[in-house]
This record gives C-alpha cells, sequence and structure tokens, in this order.
C-alpha cells in the first residue's frame, strides 16, 4: 500500500473525486482562454488575408486567355466580349501546346470569335485585295483598327498587324490549335501535308510534330473525359443507390458486432493458429523428404549468397530454420492467449458495449457529416484564397522583340508610351505584350508568405474541426458510460448536450491540440518539398539527414494524433484544460498500458474487417451490375463507356461511408476504456461505490479482483 500511496503521490490519485461524479462534468469553466483569444484573431486575419485577395486577385486570369494587350477573351464590355478564343499570330514559334497553355509564346497573341477553316497567307490577301470576300475574311485575324493595308507588306508583317499567315484551326481550351489529323500514318492539316508559310515557301505539317504530339495526347484526354462524364450522368442514380446500400451495411455491421465481435476475433485466432501449425508440419515435411538428397545437408554459410531463392529451397538446414521461426510464432501466439486472455476478453466485451451505446445514441452515426462539412469549407476557402492570391497583381508588359540581338528585349514597358521611345527604331518589329500579372505592393511583394500562412491556418483549422467532432462524440458516449441505469439515466439529447461544452467552453483548448499537430505537419510538409528539391542532389548526408528527419515527425504526427484524441476525451469527461487532460490521459493510459494495446489492436483488425467487408461487398455487387451479370437487372444496368467509372465510384464511396461510420465507433470505444479504466479506480465494486460498467465487464473482471480491490479500500 505505501508503494501505490508513493505511486499516487507523485501522479495524483484518480480516486479521489468527488463522490457525486456521474458522468461529464455539467459545471464548469472556460479552458485555455489566451489560445481561444488567439484562435479568434487568426480566424478574423486569415478573413481579412481572403477579402485583400479578393479584392487583388481575379481567377479569370487562370481560366480565360489573355491577348497581347492583357484583355481578357470574352470578357463583358471590352471589345472581346464576342472574341472568346485566342489566336496565334505564328504558331510556327511555339514549341508545344504547354507553352501555348502556360507561357508565353514569342508572337502576338489575339482575341477572335472563331478560328480560321482554311490556309491563307498575308501576301495571298495581297494578291486577291480586290477580292473583297477574301479581303474581309483575312482582316477578322488581324490587330483591330487595320482596314486597308496603308503600310507595306514588310511593314506589317514586321510590326505583326496581320499574321503572315492562318492555318485551319479548332478551338481547344480557348485556343486555337492546328486541325491535326492523320491520313495512312502521316500527320497532316486540314488534310494537306504542305502548306505556304507567310513568306511564300512551302512547309510540312512536320514542322508542327512537337505540337501535334502533345495536342493529340490532350485530345485524347478530353475524348476519355467525356466519355466518363456520359457515364456519369447514366449511372448517378445506380450509384447513389449503392452508397445507400453501402451505409446500410455499415450500420448493420456495427449492431451486429454486439454479437459477433467475440466470434470474429476468435475464428481470425484460431486461423492463425492452423495456418502456423500448418506451416510448422509442411517444413518438418520438406525438411524430413530432403534427408539423404545430394547436397541437401549442405549448410548456407557453405552456398553463400545466392540471387536466386530457390537454391535455398533445396537445404535441409532452410526448412529447419523456418520450422524453428514458425515455432516459436505458435509459441508466442499462444503464450499471449494464455496470459492475456482476460484482457482480450475485455476488449471484445468493450466492443459489444460500444455496438450498444452507438444503438442509443444513434444520432452520433451522422455527427461526421457535420465534420465532413466544415472540413468542405476549409478547404473550399483555403483553395479559393490560394486561387486569388496566386492572380493577384496588375498587368505586366515586357518588350518582345523578333531578333535576338536586341538588348531591350524582355524589360518591362508601358503600352501607351512604347511607340514614343526608341526601343521601336534600335529593335525594329519590337513589341511592347503582355507578360503576367504581378505588383510591387507590400502584399504583393510578400505574396509568397501569405500563402504559406493560408497553408498553415488550413492545417489548422482542419485538425480544429476533427477535434471538434472527437470531443463531441467523446462527451455523448462517456454519458452514457456513467448512466447507471442505462438507457434511463442517459440525459436527453446527449450529443447536442456535448457539441454545446465543447464550443462554449473548450474552443481554445481544441484549438491549442489542433495548433501543436498543424505545426508539426506544416514541418512535415516543409521536409517533403526539401526532399523534393533534393532528390537531383549527390549530397548523401543531406539526403540521409532529411529521411531521418522525416521518419521522426512522422512518428511525432502518430503520437500527438493518439495523445490528442485522448486528451480531447479527458475534457469532454472533467472539463479541464488541455495541458492538465493531457498529463490525466497520458498517466491514465501508462497505468493500463497493456489493456491499451490489446484493445487497438483488437479494435483495429475488426474495424479493417468491416471496411474489406463493406467496401467487398458492395463492389462486388456493383461489379456484376454494371457488368450486366446479374440476370434479374441486366435490362436495367446503363450503358457505358467504362464499367470502372461507376464501380470505382462506388468502391470508394463505400469505403469512405464505412470508414465515417467506424470512426465514430473508434472513438466510443476509446471513450468507454478511457472510462472504464476511470471507473476501477475510481470504485471497488461495493455498495457505496458500484462499478458503473455493463455486467459483462463486471463478470470478466472476476471476484478475485473485485475482492482484492475491497480489501484495498
Amino acid at each position: 500500500m505505501a508503494t501505490e500511496e508513493n505511486y499516487y503521490g507523485k501522479h495524483g490519485d484518480p480516486r479521489k473525486f468527488d463522490p457525486k461524479f456521474k458522468g461529464p462534468i455539467g459545471k464548469r469553466h472556460c479552458t485555455d482562454i489566451l489560445c481561444c483569444i488567439i484562435f479568434v484573431v487568426v480566424i478574423l486575419g486569415y478573413i481579412a488575408l481572403g477579402v485583400v485577395a479578393w479584392i487583388h486577385g481575379d481567377p479569370r486570369k487562370i481560366i480565360y486567355p489573355t491577348d497581347s494587350y492583357g484583355q481578357f477573351c470574352g470578357q463583358k464590355g471590352t471589345p472581346n466580349e464576342n472574341k472568346t478564343i485566342l489566336m496565334y499570330f505564328n504558331i510556327l514559334r511555339c514549341a508545344s501546346p504547354v507553352v501555348l497553355i502556360n507561357l508565353q509564346c514569342p508572337t502576338t497573341q489575339l482575341c477572335v470569335s472563331k478560328c480560321p477553316d482554311r490556309f491563307a497567307t498575308y501576301l495571298d490577301m495581297q494578291a486577291n485585295r480586290f477580292n473583297n470576300s477574301y479581303l474581309e475574311y483575312y482582316k477578322q485575324f488581324c490587330k483591330p483598327g487595320f482596314d486597308k493595308p496603308q503600310k507595306s507588306i514588310a511593314e506589317v508583317l514586321r510590326d505583326e498587324d496581320c499574321p503572315s499567315m492562318i492555318i485551319p484551326s479548332r478551338p481547344f481550351l480557348q485556343r486555337c490549335f492546328p486541325d491535326f489529323s492523320t491520313r495512312n500514318g502521316v500527320l497532316t492539316v486540314a488534310n494537306k501535308t504542305e502548306f505556304k508559310d507567310g513568306i511564300g515557301q512551302m512547309r510540312s505539317a512536320t514542322d508542327l510534330r512537337a505540337a501535334a504530339n502533345g495536342i493529340n495526347n490532350v485530345l485524347d484526354a478530353r475524348s476519355v473525359g467525356m466519355k466518363i462524364f456520359e457515364d456519369y450522368a447514366s449511372s448517378w442514380y445506380w450509384i447513389l443507390i449503392a452508397l445507400f446500400i453501402a451505409m446500410v451495411v455499415s450500420l448493420l455491421f456495427l449492431i451486429l458486432l454486439r454479437f459477433t465481435a467475440g466470434v470474429f476475433f476468435w475464428i481470425f485466432i484460431i486461423g492463425v493458429i492452423g495456418v502456423v501449425g500448418y506451416g510448422i508440419w509442411h517444413c518438418f515435411w520438406e525438411y524430413d523428404s530432403l534427408k539423404g538428397v545430394p547436397g541437401a545437408d549442405l549448410t548456407i554459410y557453405d552456398i553463400g549468397l545466392q540471387t536466386d531463392f530457390r537454391v535455398y529451397l533445396q537445404l535441409r538446414q532452410t526448412w529447419l530454420a523456418f520450422m524453428i521461426i514458425l515455432c516459436i510464432v505458435e509459441v508466442v501466439i499462444i503464450l499471449m492467449l494464455i496470459f492475456l486472455r482476460n484482457r482480450i476478453r475485455i476488449a471484445i466485451a468493450l466492443l459489444q458495449e460500444g455496438s450498444r451505446a452507438i444503438g442509443y445514441i444513434m444520432s452520433s452515426l451522422f455527427y461526421p457529416i457535420i465534420t465532413f462539412i466544415l472540413i468542405a469549407i476549409c478547404i473550399s476557402y483555403w483553395a479559393v484564397t490560394a486561387v486569388f492570391m496566386a492572380t493577384s497583381g496588375e498587368p505586366v508588359y515586357k518588350v518582345m522583340a523578333n531578333t535576338t540581338l536586341c538588348k531591350y528585349a524582355d524589360i518591362t514597358c508601358i503600352p501607351e508610351t512604347f511607340n514614343t521611345t526608341n526601343v521601336t527604331k534600335l529593335c525594329p518589329g519590337a513589341q511592347c505584350t503582355f507578360a503576367f500579372y504581378g505588383g510591387e505592393s507590400f502584399y504583393h511583394q510578400y505574396i509568397l508568405v501569405f500563402q504559406l500562412c493560408n497553408v498553415f491556418i488550413f492545417l489548422w483549422l482542419v485538425n480544429f474541426s476533427i477535434a471538434l467532432g472527437q470531443c463531441t462524440l467523446a462527451g455523448a458516449f462517456a454519458s452514457y458510460y456513467w448512466a447507471f441505469k442505462k438507457p434511463a439515466d442517459i440525459p436527453a439529447c446527449p450529443l447536442f448536450s456535448s457539441f454545446g461544452r465543447a464550443i462554449r467552453y473548450h474552443t481554445g483548448s481544441l484549438a491549442l491540440g489542433s495548433l501543436i499537430l498543424a505545426l508539426v505537419q506544416f514541418i512535415r510538409i516543409i521536409l517533403e518539398y526539401l526532399d523534393h528539391k533534393l532528390k537531383a542532389s549527390q549530397n548523401s548526408f543531406a539526403k540521409f539527414l532529411l529521411c531521418c528527419l522525416k521518419c521522426c515527425f512522422w512518428c511525432l504526427e502518430k503520437f500527438i494524433k493518439f495523445m490528442n484524441r485522448n486528451t480531447y476525451i479527458m475534457i469532454a469527461i472533467y472539463g479541464k484544460n488541455f495541458c492538465t487532460s493531457a498529463k490525466d490521459a497520458f498517466f491514465l493510459l501508462m497505468r493500463n498500458v497493456i489493456r491499451v494495446a490489446v484493445l487497438d489492436k483488437v479494435t483495429d483488425f475488426l474495424l479493417f474487417l468491416g471496411k474489406v467487408f463493406v467496401t467487398g461487398s458492395v463492389g462486388v455487387l456493383a461489379f456484376f451490375f454494371f457488368t450486366r451479370k446479374i440476370p434479374v437487372l441486366t435490362d436495367e444496368a446503363p450503358a457505358l463507356n467504362y464499367y470502372w467509372v461507376p464501380l470505382l465510384t462506388v468502391i470508394l464511396g463505400s469505403y469512405l461511408i464505412a470508414h465515417g461510420f467506424f470512426s465514430v465507433y473508434a472513438m466510443c470505444v476509446d471513450t468507454l476504456f478511457l472510462c472504464f479504466c476511470e471507473d476501477l479506480e475510481r470504485n471497488n465494486g461495493s455498495s457505496s461505490k458500484p462499478y458503473y460498467m455493463s455486467p459483462n465487464l463486471h463478470r470478466i473482471l472476476g471476484k478475485k479482483e473485485i475482492s482484492s480491490k475491497k480489501a484495498k479500500s
């Protein structure tokens, strides 16, 4: 008894609580107020950042193409309102579609209402200038204001007032791309293998091969995308039905765990013992059958290292080693079952109790929807803010020269005054064209810092949403456990009450735990970025150090998630601040470390079986349905281009649904476990201090343990 007093003298006796304690404390106070204030200020700052990004940013800069004047194609209220497609004057200067879409192609870019549908050159237009229809058709692809050619042909082509040539094209991603096709394996443009360029020379369609290869791949992707969209349009109804079935199956599995948790676990254990036993017998059989075979008595050391593993299988020593290893594994499993049998029974009983608790608090199964909505809001706000910040800035114009010898090439210019400078004289044909969006203000100079803040606050808010859900569920299930007469003593609306307590009193504590986890995750993101940058590096020490840091922070993140989860349970029950609850949870877990390990593995195994069962059963049913292999429903199955599109959607959706249901169950089991440990330390089973645990758990503990606790009290 003295040893026990010394122990609790250091860590605080968990049994010295208010004897009137009957579950989550109702009279509590706000915790971690400073962190709560900081959290609210950060949220307000995050909103302000979003407003500033919204003021300065314009997502149309990403969505819509921009001409050489910095104007959007198709922008309302501008001359380009009806010109929604971007055309490149000389597409031969562009290396590939990637350059056309993401970078600036060194040629004039003009918004047009439609793409050219024929071959033509400016020289041909001059030769046919008295043909009004020909002239009017070609002029629509010239710069605005170009009427009748007042300049010489050389000046027009130098200043790129009109394209030197036009090529039959078709719009894609709101840009005019050459109309490529193949005929008998030969690349063609509008069924022609040759065409005239702007100076009258014959060019081959293969001159555009680099662009053609990229465009064909993109067009193929577009075709696949359209087919996938068609499949979703024709099968969405059946996908929703399959996901509803997955929800029903998940719910039934959780309810049946009350009766089948022990059966599933012991069948698995017996199966493992049987498989290992068969392995021992097979190893002995191989060992005995190789007796007297020439060379079979050689040792592994004698034959050395061999690339063909089958060589080792011809040695008796190999099978003897396998048999010894399997015997050790078998003995370890049997000994663990003998010495941990009561703890395994307690773990199974807690799983069954968790199923019973969810049966009384069915609303808890749908709480993940609230968490999903909160996380979806966080993701949406982060993505929108990131896009608006990425598109912040004013148009920046730079000198674009036709020759590489121009010393003014690529310097910033002002379109309104460009023609009055000496640049046009020193670099004939140079133009002041739109380059990108930028700025010199404080906001634009520190845009990268703001993007990093956006990522960090996003991680903080997502972790807070998850923490709020865990604390809410923990409070609801703790109300169930500490109800002496179940379900009569369970308070009304336990989930709603727990949610109110978490928001009203413990926002600061949840924010503090989320902040610690977000810091670790943010450091992991930075390490991943550094690892990506150092892949091409030859510095082995830096790679090794980075690998060690990544491993350490991965382990740290897992540990913090585990501790936060149990800390939130203690906060939900006792209403203390984060650090005190973390300390209490840690010492409580350490005093029951073996039970923690057993319960964790048993729970993980059963929930893994549940996820496999739900996902597999619904996935198999969807496979047979969408492949028309169910005779009764053959006529109902939709016609699909790719049956795997709805099938993968159903499988992924089923897994997410099962994960959502089972995450509630896992939180329920963890909460009941901590309450169970507190119950054991607080009470002794006497009439004055009765256990709150279920009769099943009470029976598993046995008379000896109860009697010993009574004697100590």
